[in-house]
């Protein structure tokens, strides 16, 4: 059965170890890649239909809103069917100890019955913090395989430890 590696990632202003930084491609994206490089697959992104502001202080102020009300932002897109893929891999940036609420409106489209989701996970410090639990009670029917959890301000030199945990079964 085909793979798919579905992120949410966002470019613009990021956080960086105690900086900003403007990356034209964002952290759980490049992971992603380097995901799809290893396992083959198929890459989707969730993208909301009304994105984030590209500054870091608007966005956190505009994701954090969406947080605390439990949001579920409408999508550009979402693909036809999950059907055809057994295993999925689903990236995200952690945001104060869950998943973008976007992700949420991803997962909670879907039968999940009989998938294995296969979560990663961009940080700058807070690695997975219970995110696999909360993937669980989303994607109803899934089986949550362990996650990975990548710096994000070191995605780029995480390769050798993006594939250990890519080809792990």
């Amino acid at each position: 059965m085909a793979k798919l590696i579905v992120f949410y990632s966002r470019a613009g202003e990021n956080y960086f170890g105690g900086q900003y930084r403007w990356v034209t491609v964002g952290n759980t994206e490049k992971a992603a890649q380097m995901i799809a490089e290893v396992v083959g697959g198929e890459l989707f992104k969730i993208q909301q239909k009304v994105p984030y502001a590209e500054d870091y202080e608007t966005c956190i102020r505009q994701a954090k809103a969406d947080q605390q009300i439990h949001a579920r932002p409408e999508l550009e897109t979402l693909p036809g069917s999950l059907e055809g893929y057994d295993e999925i891999y689903l990236g995200y940036p952690n945001y104060w100890g869950d998943l973008p609420m976007a992700v949420y409106s991803f997962l909670e489209a879907f039968d999940w019955t009989g998938k294995t989701i296969r979560h990663f996970c961009t940080h700058e410090g807070s690695g997975l913090s219970g995110t696999e639990r909360k993937i669980a009670l989303a994607a109803k029917g899934a089986n949550v395989a362990p996650g990975l959890a990548i710096l994000g301000s070191r995605v780029e030199q995480a390769g050798e430890e993006i594939k250990r945990w890519a080809m792990a079964r």
